[in-house]
């Protein structure tokens, strides 16, 4: 199969708001990809996937990534200094002390290679083998990937998450890093930039599993899907 049909067996399979959405991290040793609109003003990682997942495609270079936070979980910037030393994120709030916003900073999902640019558009459209396909809706639509972690091999599924850093870190370094399926409730970034609504979650796909994901969806569509499913 294709990205083309990926994506539309996910749509059909799930019922989904909107449009699975590639990602590609373009590496440092890459040409500039072309035939993809480059955004006339920076737009954050998180910006982008939203505006995907509702049919635009873009290629963001390195130099619009409007979050300098986001770029760099995504190997194309250096760490803010206040990111890393914890400042940054501990003067949101949510941290009871500096040291515990560095530790959740040191734990985040970072892309260990450099990279120059991102692709990102709808599953349908893409054109590339995608590093990461990300997935927005409701829960009990990002609830069908807990079985998909354990359907092989059993046990429970795990999944990393924090306050800060849920599509870029998330939903794209770590399925990448990890090869493995993340979910996210979003994080503050995300949800003050983007048009992620209140009801909706996050999963990240590593593109290397995408086949196997909808073709265990596609088992599942007439058997314990539709026993569980809700309107």
């Amino acid at each position: 199969m294709n990205n083309a049909e990926y994506a539309e067996m996910l749509k059909s399979i799930l019922g989904l708001r909107y449009e699975p959405v590639a990602v590609r991290l373009v590496r440092e040793n890459e040409p500039e990809p072309v035939g993809y609109e480059v955004p006339e003003k920076q737009l954050s990682h998180c910006q982008a996937v939203m505006a995907a997942k509702n049919g635009k495609s873009y290629y963001v270079p390195a130099d619009l990534h409007g979050c300098n936070n986001g770029a760099s979980t995504l190997g194309m910037k250096d760490k803010p200094e206040k990111v890393a030393s914890g400042e940054f994120y501990y003067d949101f709030g949510m941290h009871d002390t500096l040291e515990g916003a560095a530790a959740m900073v040191a734990t985040r999902a970072e892309l260990p290679f450099k990279t120059k640019g991102s692709l990102v558009t709808p599953l349908v459209k893409a054109d590339f083998v995608p590093d990461s396909v990300i997935i927005v809706d409701v829960p009990e639509v990002i609830y069908w990937f807990v079985p998909l972690k354990t359907h092989k091999e059993g046990g429970r599924a795990h999944f990393t998450t924090a306050p800060f850093n849920a599509v870029c870190g998330d939903a794209t370094a770590f399925p990448i890093i990890n090869g493995d399926i993340n979910v996210s409730m979003g994080c503050f970034g995300c949800r003050r930039r983007s048009d992620i609504k209140k009801d909706e979650m996050i999963v990240g796909i590593p593109g290397s599993m995408l086949e196997d994901v909808t073709l265990t969806l596609k088992k599942y569509k007439d058997g314990v899907l539709s026993k569980a499913k809700r309107d």
